[in-house]
């Protein structure tokens, strides 16, 4: 701060010294007056300026380290106190900027939500016609066509439920209800979902659940769930899906295990980014890059830690870790 306000006032400085110069060059060119006294004077005058600068120094820059200091938000309080015209000024226009972006963010937050709200209205308008759609599926004779229309339904139906999750994640903390669930309630409901494409795929499973209740909430477990089983089944041919929880260290530990493609080392790390599909796979156009980043999200904010084990042709397991019964506790307090 110190170089910015000589730097400010170079040009006073630059002035006094030239008046001090000036003087001196007036004595050395009327020898009628005495050199001594003007250079006591100039002495003087540079110890009082000097003075003045400090003074001025910490007089100035009071404001302007306020302004530094405060946090890069819309809170005005923080604003330090005006003690010149000039600070007055500086302090009208942050007020009157600071008061503009809260309007223009007023204005977009008011936009997204009537965004939202139109977004998830009309996935649930959408929902109607694909219950009917998948009633008349059954209906169908030709099992060939049955299956195949099954499968596209599913689709769909994963895309619309990933859509409105995505939409939901924000406002995770206002949807949870903390309650004492049954697994394999949960899992079977999953896999019932999934039990035409598992019948097509040739894909079963193995359910060994030691520990078969959690803490959670049973919505957005069900969504975390049903993004592990989506992939498993995605990715397996004629294979089974091992599912099971044990205890460990008080907490509860629920395991998927499958074994299909498996993933490659150098995606281990990326498999949870938005959007992130395969460095290997890039043909498959069916993925989106968006069931394991909202599980991630969805798990963080139940204190889940969710991890992954995985070899390219071997398979992959997924671990969900539930937090212990004291971090339950600050989920309840949210």
């Amino acid at each position: 701060m110190i170089s910015k306000f000589i730097r400010e006032r170079y040009s006073w400085i630059i002035l006094f010294i030239l008046l001090q110069l000036l003087n001196i060059f007036i004595v050395f060119i009327d020898p009628e007056i005495p050199l001594k006294p003007l250079l006591y004077l100039v002495f003087l005058s540079t110890i009082l300026f000097m003075g003045f600068v400090i003074i001025r120094y910490h007089k100035e820059t009071r404001f302007y380290k306020g302004l530094e200091e405060r946090n890069n938000d819309l809170d005005l309080s923080t604003l330090p106190s005006v003690g010149s015209p000039f600070e007055q000024i500086v302090e009208d226009i942050i007020l009157s900027q600071a008061e503009f972006l809260k309007q223009v963010a007023s204005q977009s937050l008011m936009a997204l939500e009537e965004e939202k709200d139109d977004l998830l209205s009309w996935i649930h308008e959408v929902k109607t016609p694909l219950t009917a759609m998948h009633l008349m599926i059954e209906r169908l004779d030709n099992e060939t066509m049955k299956t195949q229309l099954t499968y596209e339904w599913l689709r769909i139906h994963h895309l619309l439920d990933q859509q409105l999750h995505q939409r939901r994640i924000p406002f995770i903390e206002n949807d949870l209800f903390m309650e004492r669930i049954d697994l394999e309630d949960i899992i079977f409901n999953e896999i019932k979902t999934l039990q035409s494409w598992c019948i097509q795929k040739g894909v079963g499973f193995d359910i060994q659940l030691e520990s078969p209740e959690v803490l959670s909430d049973r919505k957005w477990l069900a969504f975390i769930i049903r993004q592990l089983l989506t992939n498993a089944v995605k990715y397996s041919e004629s294979s089974d899906i091992i599912i099971n929880s044990y205890p460990h260290a008080d907490q509860v530990i629920l395991e998927v295990k499958d074994h299909g493609r498996g993933i490659d080392p150098k995606d281990i790390s990326r498999i949870f980014d938005k959007g992130f599909t395969s460095t290997t796979m890039r043909q498959d156009n069916a993925a989106t890059g968006m069931g394991l980043y909202l599980a991630k999200k969805a798990a963080q904010s139940l204190l889940i830690q969710i991890s992954v084990e995985s070899a390219l042709g071997v398979g992959s397991t997924f671990t969900l870790t539930f937090p212990k019964r004291n971090e339950f506790l600050n989920i309840t307090s949210m």
